[in-house]
């Protein structure tokens, strides 16, 4: 079989190969030349449009799965970290110490504790009212958990009232955004006992829009992202300006590139004794985004398989 991949393609494999109407139950994504198809047993031919794409996968993102398949989280985790180390090696990156951000949006909490139990600690999520719930049921308390979707200002009351201190939000991009997540840690720490020394800081990262595309959220790079730098730095004294996260165009790496002049320029206007980590890379582009400078990577099917978004709470 040919090397195959690209984020896409990825993604497709596995929505169609967890989905028993489209594929039978079981089916395996192949590529020939730079060509993919989605192959069905029960049928004796490659079945969909043949789709181009523009330069290969790495050889660990081919898929063969099945609907019916148990997901081992700790394996794919292992793997998952093995690719991280490899990437640092071969990358010569001085910091060893990339996180790695378990995105477990629609899975189940029974998958949640496996990749803890496997040593995961840090675990994404898409929806406000999902991951409330998860707060809730996750029996362990040294978790932390990111938000990594769109967050209505409307929501921050709840979203920080549930999770905080154990707590990240990784889509600010607005000012206003900004003010409503501050001023909510302040309603937490105004209703709980007052304790000895600084009460803790909510960590944010800064969204940024690197592809332009209008499908995606974030502030432009350039003056946007450092104005709103600029306000979170200066205005809003209960949140902590952790970096600069992104989600880019798929294929697209030069959005990687984006993203660290972004935080580049940013350091340098304001004089910034420690510069911002990255947020930058999901589960087709990982490897690459590290080799680009990520700090913090996002991966989630390659991890916990595909999604299934049908009882999802928002």
């Amino acid at each position: 079989m040919v090397k195959a991949t690209a984020r896409a393609c990825y993604s497709l494999a596995l929505l169609a190969c967890s989905n028993p109407r489209l594929s039978g139950g079981t089916c395996a994504f192949v590529v020939r030349s730079n060509s993919y198809f989605l192959y069905n047993p029960q049928q004796t031919r490659l079945t969909g449009n043949t789709h181009r794409i523009s330069r290969p996968f790495s050889s660990s993102s081919i898929v063969t799965m099945s609907s019916n398949t148990k997901i081992d989280v700790a394996s794919n985790l292992d793997e998952v970290r093995t690719n991280i180390a490899k990437v640092v090696s071969k990358e010569e990156i001085s910091t060893i110490d990339v996180q790695l951000v378990a995105v477990s949006k629609t899975k189940p909490m029974e998958l949640l504790l496996q990749a803890y139990e496997a040593g995961q600690r840090v675990f994404g999520e898409n929806y406000v009212q999902e991951l409330v719930g998860k707060v809730a049921e996750m029996p362990h308390q040294d978790v932390m958990w990111h938000y990594i979707g769109p967050l209505q200002s409307n929501k921050a009351n709840l979203l920080v009232k549930s999770a905080y201190p154990k707590l990240c939000v990784e889509t600010v991009a607005s000012i206003k955004l900004a003010n409503k997540l501050n001023n909510a840690v302040q309603l937490v720490l105004d209703s709980s006992e007052k304790e000895d020394g600084e009460p803790q800081k909510l960590d944010i990262y800064v969204q940024v829009n690197t592809s332009g595309e209008d499908s995606k959220s974030g502030v432009t790079p350039g003056s946007q992202t450092l104005e709103l730098s600029k306000h979170i730095l200066g205005n809003c004294p209960n949140l902590h300006l952790v970096g600069l996260m992104t989600i880019g165009a798929p294929n697209d790496t030069s959005c990687f590139d984006v993203l660290a002049k972004c935080r580049d320029d940013i350091t340098t206007a304001l004089e910034l004794s420690t510069p911002l980590q990255l947020s930058m890379g999901m589960s087709g582009d990982y490897e690459q985004a590290i080799a680009h400078g990520a700090t913090s990577v996002r991966v989630g099917s390659t991890i916990f398989g595909a999604r299934d978004y049908s009882n999802v709470k928002k």
